[in-house]
């Protein structure tokens, strides 16, 4: 598949034949996509655009859905060099499932909803208070992403409001482990930024539901919710990233699964699933806005 490569103009967009590059209007940052991603987009815009007033979580259920059997890749987000404005909704994993799922569905509900308006909302969601900034404005940990989503009231992070358990919170993986990380492994300078977050991040109060207390407490979770799987791994705050969807009474994941290859729904519970994860804890939760 041809690769089409999108860049900044301030005036106007135009498109060149065959191998060409495309700018998008007034955009700040650089982008980068493919053809067929802009089609998916629109595709999903024109399958749910009588969806306009349905409450948020509900929507992002719907466009959810729409992925399913979608690949599972990681790392589709680092394209080297400096950091560009990803947009790539034929590979999904975790993170980037829930995040171009919110942001659809707010993309939806917009009055005039269209592709660029997606990139918007995609970029308002993905990187701290809304900016890319370089490698580290992106929101890397999921527990900065609810804190800062909240911010922005994307979302709201309710999992003090639903069970008031605080958690240990102390990231530094990245930091302590920049041979893996491609950006922070080429520039130092990067690595020591993500350490003052990470130390900003370890400093805030963070709550949790653990995970053996979700019976009693799963019935105040929400189609749609974004959920982070905590874990004991040292340095780590999430380990998973899911979509709560309600069957037959009992919260089960929407999720672009790792074992499995594909965006799917899963046929255990959360709460099963939660205990056959042994580095599991609990969860963090994150309901649209």
């Amino acid at each position: 598949m041809k690769h089409i490569l999108f860049l900044v103009s301030i005036l106007w967009m135009y498109s060149f034949c065959q191998s060409s590059q495309l700018k998008a209007q007034n955009r700040p940052d650089e982008i980068v996509m493919m053809q067929h991603d802009k089609e998916i987009v629109e595709n999903i815009l024109k399958q749910l655009k009588t969806d306009q007033k349905l409450e948020t979580g509900l929507l992002v259920i719907k466009v959810g859905k729409l992925f399913l059997d979608t690949p599972y890749v990681a790392n589709t987000l680092e394209v080297g060099g400096n950091e560009k404005m990803v947009i790539n909704l034929r590979e999904l994993d975790c993170t980037t499932f829930a995040e171009n799922c919110l942001a659809m569905a707010r993309t939806i509900q917009k009055d005039n909803p269209t592709f660029n308006v997606f990139v918007d909302e995609l970029r308002f969601i993905r990187y701290r208070d809304g900016i890319l900034n370089g490698y580290p404005s992106r929101l890397h940990y999921f527990s900065d992403w609810i804190f800062n989503n909240d911010k922005k009231k994307a979302v709201k992070s309710i999992s003090k409001d639903i069970a008031n358990i605080a958690i240990d919170n102390k990231v530094s993986f990245m930091s302590n482990h920049p041979e893996d990380y491609p950006a922070l492994k080429n520039n130092p300078d990067f690595a020591k930024d993500i350490a003052l977050q990470e130390n900003e991040i370890s400093k805030r109060k963070s709550w949790y539901i653990p995970k053996s207390r979700l019976f009693e407490f799963e019935h105040l979770l929400h189609d749609g919710d974004i959920i982070g799987i905590a874990t004991n791994m040292p340095g780590m705050d999430i380990s998973h990233v899911v979509i709560g969807i309600r069957k037959e009474g009992r919260i089960h994941l929407l999720h672009a699964s790792l074992k499995y290859k594909k965006v799917l729904i899963s046929n255990e519970t959360l709460e099963q699933y939660l205990n056959t994860q042994k580095s599991a804890t609990g969860i963090m939760v994150a309901r649209p806005l």
